[in-house]
């Protein structure tokens, strides 16, 4: 270990001795196997420095809490590779084994007391260490993770005046979501470096989260600066790593415009197709065009290749044969760049976002059956789906999916009803959760392929079928009247049009059951003659308080027999409700029909005429009529408006719900008061004063009460009501003690009471009082005389004139009681009592005889009143007594 140590501390002592200047750098890390990861350092040095300069190893931390070690550069046969004629890339490696997973990263740090001096951005920056650092989680919960690997060297030039780009090119080969966020440099132990700032701009300096792109606009004083870029990867919403990256940009002036690339940037294709995009470049000088991303580094890759040779006006290609295995709900993020062969080397960057997706179902067909539908589709060429997702919409939706649009969007209208769990459950009967679909209705559906990793394929063609018409389609069920015993209820129906005539020759009849509350208990009510007889009213009902449910089956009577051909759905009557508050009623009704309601139409009755009128109009299942005087009534019915999806029924299909009457009332509470208290420790009193916050809540409070607690662990106990809902103020006075806790609240003029204000907390020890909400104040002197501390006289004179006749304490406030012990000047105890006024009058408690005149010494605790309850304080002191008088 020794040896070690010194051979670290030699190296970095050679470090600052003869060592290239770092400009930029960068750890990464993969997983080996279990705990083993192996690192990797990737430094840019300044060779301009020190030509003759070697690191063969760094100091590195590897987060563990192990000591810092060191790691071996590995490329360019251990000297490292000069990329510019002043720039060296440093590539070094280590394996290390980490304890144990954990749920905070592990910390890889690098620091090096190399920095390029002269940085405008870091004062005196020579002297600043140069500091790197990835976050490394070990969580098994999340797999198995490698970090994002940076393909762009941060070696380019920006131009004074013109527009600067970097992009780190950053390729994540478990295709974790990456998020990039511009960082200051870090200095020594990793922390902020002092006086530090961002690059001057005549624009600004950002960097775009999603693709990385550093955009500087514009640099303007020539020279050295240092920025950090921290990539933070994500895996199903959580983070679990990252990468800084420390990086040096040189201004220059006098410098050729940079190139300009064009090409598009952002697309998607289908998995299986190929993708090709072209790309363009102009510069000063000729320029070479290069590209880095996840696309080249997977199986069956992308190519990229420059179509002509490097000159000012270039062009390249990119081109990737797209398969299932390429699907991923994350985008992937091919960085292009455009390099000149000027002596600054200026450059360009485009970044094309590419969303490979997976194919729609093919093949969908639905089939109609008795009162379901089947659906069929092929099974999809991508072997990695999961599943399939099944919509159901009633009617057409008229929606196409747009060119990179995946799943379907909740506006469309479409309904998940099914999901299969694996690729080859290609089939699914909707029979609507066992009840049966509704004939009338038409049925749209289209089926949505699913992927591990949450990513959806774009939505199968729209498919629509409906069941025959060969059942009674009920399209009314109106309440006619409303009584306890007397209402009527009409019902009406379509008759069959596409039942079998040569099964079903007739003739026919309907037999009609109703359900009181529910369609659970269904009674067979009536029967009709003839088919084409579809109205029927119900009468001697209670549509005042029951909700009434319908079902019309058919019946075939050829030959005297009774065969049933089929029934209608269920359907029930609008059922309202109405639930008072002040100056308001809050109506809500539900009814199960099998058509589809769009809208409902609010009366109220008019207290003249005694005609509903029409009061509004709503698409929900609910509405609020407010303005109302309370303890007046006020009645109500709905109309819904509706129809079926399929033609051939009647449109609109219109029902009104029973008539409700109902009075509002004032059932709520006010809003607490706000409360704030000033004190006067030398009167005793506490002034409460409050503010009305009802005027928002309530316009009819009519007095407060006031409550009290001695100790924060007490309870509120009623000390007044005050009965004048316009006081604002109450003088508390006479109390035993001040110290407790006030809260206040209003009552209306029905007895509503609003909850406890905000409390208010008056707190001892010796007349310093603190509020919990900032809201207590003192009406005098904060003097401790004035407050009543409670203190002790030090010299009494025994005797009958009356005048300090006996040792008692100065006035006091906030004491319960004492434990007083007074001893002579041999330590016998002459006088005790618990009583905070003592009153000892100079004799002996014992034998009840004179003390001597002389000093004796007291212990007294203080058993003071506090908000958390009794708190002793300790005194102790000399007392002289005298029982000869002065003159």
């Amino acid at each position: 270990m020794f040896k070690k140590l010194f051979y670290i501390l030699l190296l970095l002592i050679s470090a600052n001795a003869f060592a290239t200047h770092n400009r930029a750098g960068e750890i990464t890390f993969k997983h080996v196997s279990g705990l083993t990861y192996e690192i990797t350092v990737v430094t840019y040095t300044d060779i301009s420095v020190s030509s003759n300069a070697d690191r063969p190893k760094l100091g590195i931390s590897w987060g563990d809490g192990n000591p810092t070690d060191s790691i071996i550069r590995i490329n360019g046969a251990g000297n490292g590779v000069p990329i510019t004629t002043i720039i060296q890339k440093n590539i070094y490696v280590g394996q290390h084994t980490y304890p144990a997973p954990a749920p905070s990263p592990y910390t890889i740090s690098v620091e090096d007391p190399n920095r390029n001096a002269g940085i405008h951005n870091i004062p005196s920056s020579v002297n600043v260490p140069f500091y790197i650092q990835t976050e490394l989680y070990i969580n098994p919960f999340m797999g198995i993770n490698n970090s994002p690997v940076l393909n762009n060297p941060p070696i380019d030039n920006a131009c004074s005046g013109s527009i600067y780009l970097h992009n780190p090119g950053a390729v994540d080969v478990d295709g974790d979501s990456l998020y990039y966020s511009l960082q200051q440099s870090f200095g020594a132990g990793g922390l902020p470096i002092f006086n530090y700032q961002f690059p001057q701009a005549a624009n600004s300096i950002t960097i775009d989260g999603f693709t990385g792109d550093l955009i500087w606009d514009f640099p303007g004083l020539i020279g050295e600066y240092n920025v950090a870029i921290l990539i933070e990867e994500f895996r199903n919403g959580f983070k679990i790593g990252s990468v800084l990256r420390d990086m040096q940009i040189t201004v220059v002036g006098n410098c050729p415009d940079p190139p300009n690339i064009t090409g598009i940037t952002d697309t998607c294709v289908i998995a299986g197709d190929t993708l090709i995009l072209n790309y363009a470049a102009t510069g000063s000088d000729d320029v070479t065009l290069t590209s880095t991303g996840i696309p080249y580094s997977i199986v069956s890759p992308a190519i990229f290749q420059q179509t002509t040779l490097p000159s000012t006006i270039t062009s390249a290609v990119f081109y990737w044969e797209t398969q299932c295995n390429h699907i991923r709900k994350s985008p992937y993020f091919v960085s292009i760049k455009a390099e000149d062969a000027s002596t600054f080397s200026m450059v360009d960057f485009h970044t094309t976002r590419i969303l490979v997706i997976g194919p729609k179902p093919e093949n969908v067909i639905a089939t109609v059956q008795t009162n379901n539908i089947n659906l069929i589709w092929d099974k999809t060429r991508c072997s990695q789906v999961t599943g399939y997702k099944v919509y159901r919409k009633l009617g057409p939706s008229g929606w196409a999916p747009g060119p990179c649009e995946t799943g379907i969007p909740t506006s469309v209208g479409f309904q998940l009803i099914a999901t299969t769990s694996t690729i080859n459950d290609t089939t699914f009967s909707d029979n609507n959760n066992g009840l049966g679909l509704v004939p009338g209705e038409d049925y749209c559906y289209r089926i949505v392929a699913c992927y591990p990793d949450g990513s959806e394929s774009i939505a199968s063609d729209e498919v629509c079928n409906q069941l025959i018409k060969d059942v009674p389609i009920i399209t009314r069920v109106n309440v006619n009247s409303t009584s306890p015993t007397n209402g009527s209820m009409y019902v009406e129906w379509s008759k069959p049009t596409e039942h079998d005539v040569i099964q079903w020759q007739g003739p026919y009849r309907y037999l009609i059951y109703r359900g009181e509350q529910s369609s659970s208990n269904m009674v067979l009510i009536d029967s009709t003659v003839t088919i084409n007889d579809t109205m029927y009213t119900d009468t001697l009902l209670n549509t005042l308080d029951f909700q009434y449910y319908y079902r019309v089956d058919i019946y075939n009577l050829t030959s005297g027999t009774r065969d049933l051909m089929g029934a209608s759905a269920v359907a029930s009557s609008i059922y309202l409700n109405l639930s008072p508050s002040d100056n308001r009623l809050t109506l809500t009704w539900n009814e199960f029909v099998p058509w589809t309601n769009t809208q409902h139409v609010i009366y109220r009755q008019n207290p003249v005429s005694l005609i509903f009128d029409s009061l509004d109009i709503t698409s929900n299942t609910s509405y609020v009529d407010s303005g109302l005087a309370n303890l007046t009534t006020y009645c109500y019915k709905v109309k819904s408006i509706g129809k079926y999806s399929s033609p051939g029924t009647i449109d609109p299909i219109e029902n009104y719900s029973q008539e409700k009457c109902g009075q509002p009332f004032d059932n709520i509470d006010p809003c607490p008061p706000s409360l704030c208290v000033e004190i006067n420790c030398q009167k005793q009193q506490s002034l409460l004063s409050w503010i009305n916050q009802n005027p928002g809540c309530a316009d009819d409070v009519i007095q407060f009460n006031i409550y009290k607690k001695d100790s924060l662990n007490g309870e509120y106990v009623l000390i007044t009501n005050i009965s004048n809902g316009t006081e604002s103020s109450y003088l508390y006075e006479n109390a035993s003690s001040m110290v407790g806790c006030y809260v206040i609240t209003g009552i209306d003029s029905v007895g509503n009471e609003s909850l406890y204000s905000d409390s208010v907390c008056i707190d001892n020890p010796n007349g310093v009082c603190v509020g919990n909400n900032g809201c207590v104040t003192k009406s005098d002197a904060t003097d401790e005389t004035e407050c009543y501390i409670y203190r002790l006289p030090n010299v009494f004179t025994p005797g009958e004139d009356g005048l300090n006749d006996v040792f008692k304490p100065f006035p006091y406030r906030f004491v319960e009681s004492v434990d007083m012990k007074i001893f002579n000047r041999w330590g016998n105890l002459v006088y005790w009592t618990s009583d905070p006024n003592i009153l000892w009058d100079g004799t002996e408690q014992d034998s009840e005889k004179p003390c001597t005149d002389g000093t004796y010494f007291y212990t007294c605790t203080v058993n003071e009143q506090c908000l958390e309850g009794i708190n002793p304080r300790k005194l102790k002191g000399f007392i002289t007594l005298l029982k000869t008088k002065g003159e």
